[in-house]
Parts: structure tokens; sequence; C-alpha cells
């Protein structure tokens, strides 16, 4: 199948057979909480937590869109200049686009390569985004097209993903002695456990309930 982008870039898609893959399997079971701060948080069962920056590409990249949007808008209708205009446009969001499934596909097959269970949370991204102060961060960061890249690799190598309940309160509940705490507006990121004392970091704690579904 031969296809062209709207930046005139063409690609061959060859479809063959091959043997697949001898399936390695790993030890390790991981936990990942999902946001907007980080793109992720993940703790795995040596209790050990790691942060993954959100790259934040349409923000990085907005001025730049924005002064393409400007400079389309002022060319003539169906002049070659706005023909020009577009197709730069069109490479402003290209570039984004690569930019996101590269990060996506880099960071799935790393935990895939490293893991044996995997939970992920998730999250009602549609329902969120009716939240017009979230909505564009929301629309960036493409939790949906993560947790599918995460699925397809694991059945490919023989990987066990678990997705939590939109529901599961991973948040609020309290991963050293289980109680559920108050409902945590999202300015709050470290609490103490009114039951056990416990200090939280609030995405860490939201990446160890999670990994203890993994059981």
């Amino acid at each position: 199948t031969v296809s062209m982008t709207r930046t005139g870039k063409f690609f061959i898609s060859i479809l063959v057979n091959q043997d697949e893959e001898k399936w390695i399997p790993a030890e390790n079971k991981v936990g990942i909480d999902l946001g907007l701060k980080h793109f992720a948080v993940m703790t795995n069962d040596a209790m050990v937590s790691e942060k993954i920056d959100n790259p934040r590409l349409i923000r990085k990249s907005e001025a730049k869109v924005k002064k393409a949007q400007r400079a389309l808008s002022r060319k003539k209708i169906g002049s070659k200049n706005r023909e020009k205009a577009k197709l730069l446009l069109a490479k402003k969001h290209e570039k984004i686009a690569n930019q996101r499934q590269d990060f996506l596909h880099k960071l799935s097959r790393r935990i895939v390569d490293e893991n044996q269970v995997i939970v992920v949370e998730t999250l009602k991204s549609k329902d969120m985004m009716k939240n017009h102060k979230v909505a564009k961060s929301i629309g960036d960061v493409s939790w949906y097209e993560f947790v599918r890249q995460l699925e397809y690799k694991c059945t490919f190598y023989g990987r066990t993903l678990i997705k939590a309940d939109p529901w599961y309160a991973s948040t609020q509940i309290c991963s050293t002695c289980g109680v559920k705490g108050e409902k945590k507006t999202m300015d709050v990121r470290e609490w103490t456990c009114t039951h056990c004392g416990e200090y939280y970091d609030r995405d860490i704690n939201a990446s160890l309930n999670l990994l203890m579904l993994a059981d």
C-alpha cells in the first residue's frame, strides 16, 4: 500500500510473514500512574519509583504553529503562496505528531521490555476535557494512545497488561494502611494519611496502589 501525507511524503506498507519472536520473560511488575505534570509515575516491585516528564509538545511548538496559522490566513485563497503557507503549517503539525509517536513508542517499548506485569491507570479523557482549563494539555498528552501501544506490545511480547478501573481511587487510598481518605484536589501534591501518619507524594502513592493490583 502506497500512501502520501499532507506534506508530500510517501510511505510504502508491505505485509510479510515472519516467525514469531521468542518471548523472553521479565521478572518485574510495575504500576503506572498517568498525569499532566509528569506523563507517568512508575513504581516497580523493588519499590523503585521513576517520574517521566511530560514532553508538552504542543505547548513547546505553540508559538511557531500560531505564526504559521497567521501567515496562512493572510494569503489570498487559490494563490500559490497560500498553498506554500498551508504546506508549512501541515509540516509543523506533522512534526508534533511524529515527536509524540516517537516518545510514546520508546517509552511503551521500554516498559514492556523491563516488566512482565504492567498495571496502568485508565482515565476518561473525553470527560476530563470538558474542563477547558486543562483540555489542551489533556489533548497533548495522548494517554489513550499510550495505553493502546502498551496493550498490543504486551500481547506481542507475552506480557500481562492490567487496566485499572477508571473509578479505582488510587490517589485517595493510603498504600500503607489501605484506608481511603478524602478526595484531593489537583493542587494537593503531597499528603499525610490521617490514619497511619504515613507521608506521601501523591503520584508515587497512586503508582504503589496500582502496583498492588498486579498480585
